[in-house]
């Protein structure tokens, strides 16, 4: 009965792991430069995958979804600061409605993911109470280039627990980023 699971198990993580890679069509690292209230500055690295998923064409736009995965630093300048530097690591699938066609393509995006921080405490009067964290996001941006390789955007982020702990002070981000897709 074991064994019959275990055989189970890795085939359906063999047919996983094979439909990804039938319809994997790129993958990109974005890096990313924030600010957010009480003075805190963020550092983005992002590995970026796009299955390449097209739905609801409408007016020369269509639906999408990428997989992002990100590392990011934060600079805490504000004092005094319990943890100045604190890390923080995630996952979000980021839905965009972009045009389907040309050499810029703009899009409109939005996601919520999940993040792990490294540290709670900002300052001694600012805690997030628990290292999970969600992440929306909303944005704009274009994909460019002949083969759609460099991507450019603005986006809006609130982190926070979304009232699971208490206190729940969240922290908003404005970022700037850039991509690159191979």
């Amino acid at each position: 009965m074991q064994k019959r699971r275990l055989s189970l198990a890795v085939l359906f993580a063999g047919v996983c792991m094979s439909s990804t890679a039938a319809h994997a069509d790129q993958w990109g690292i974005q890096f990313a430069g924030g600010v957010a209230d009480h003075n805190v500055k963020k550092a983005d690295l992002g590995i970026v995958w796009d299955p390449g998923w097209k739905w609801w064409e409408i007016g020369g736009y269509h639906f999408t979804v990428v997989g992002e995965g990100h590392v990011s630093y934060w600079d805490l300048q504000e004092k005094p600061a319990s943890h100045p530097n604190i890390w923080e690591f995630g996952f979000t699938p980021v839905f965009r409605f972009v045009k389907t066609s040309g050499y810029i393509r703009p899009f409109i995006e939005a996601g919520v993911g999940l993040r792990l921080l490294s540290h709670v405490d900002e300052t001694p009067d600012r805690s997030f109470s628990s290292s999970f964290q969600f992440a929306d996001m909303v944005g704009v941006g274009a994909q460019f280039g002949e083969h759609q390789n460099y991507q450019a955007g603005f986006r809006f982020q609130h982190l926070s627990n979304a009232g699971l702990k208490h206190p729940n002070p969240g922290i908003n981000f404005s970022q700037i980023y850039v991509q690159y897709n191979f």
